[in-house]
């Protein structure tokens, strides 16, 4: 069997369009990439419909993570401040789709759940949680991955300071952990500039 010949990403962006119908809010091609947008309600269905029909199948969830737009375009994104985004590939057809979709709420940013429709997902968007706050609605174990026990906060939104709240040492006298206020002084850290004589050629 020789090499696989995927469809052009245009002909794919044909493809997954006519199998989404209405769902697909919109389905663009950028840099040879599909790229395509789906509303919340219609985020698990989608997943269901991108897996099956023939002609899409993408069998195998590559990535998934969350996205914080509140600082996109320097302020000036008018837009909803969460996403989810996902990386699909199809192995048996050899093609690739981005998969995008915004939370309703930036409050309480909630999306369905794909764990069931590729069990890939299950660390991701564990991770997304984790880090984002973002919530997987019928995720069967949706519990922090990477942040300590008892962690308050979520650190990839760009509101939370990047030295964050608390931090932990080990006292002596108690012998144990404990958590304290940060102590770390906010300042500007300005790089040292360094230069030959005779940089770039002048005399």
């Amino acid at each position: 069997m020789g090499p696989l010949h995927p469809a052009s990403a245009v002909q794919l962006a044909d493809i997954v369009a006519a199998a989404l119908g209405e769902k697909a809010k919109r389905v663009t091609v950028a840099l040879g990439e599909l790229i395509v947008v789906v509303a919340a309600p219609d985020y698990l269905a989608t997943a269901l419909i991108l897996r099956d029909t023939p002609g899409c199948q993408f069998e195998q969830l590559i990535d998934l993570c969350g996205v914080d737009y509140s600082e996109y375009a320097e302020g000036r994104y008018e837009g909803r401040r969460f996403c989810v985004v996902s990386h699909l590939l199809s192995v048996s057809l050899n093609q690739r789709v981005r998969l995008k979709v915004f939370c309703d709420d930036d409050d309480l940013p909630l999306v369905a759940s794909v764990n069931d429709v590729w069990n890939s997902a299950n660390w991701f968007e564990r991770e997304a949680f984790d880090l984002f706050g973002i919530v997987f609605e019928g995720h069967n174990d949706l519990r922090r991955i990477l942040t300590d026990y008892g962690f308050i906060g979520h650190p990839f939104r760009k509101d939370f300071p990047t030295t964050g709240y608390v931090e932990m040492r080990y006292d002596p006298e108690q012998k144990r952990v404990i958590y304290q206020p940060v102590t770390i002084e906010p300042r500007e850290i300005t790089p040292r500039v360094i230069r030959e004589d005779n940089y770039g050629g002048l005399h």
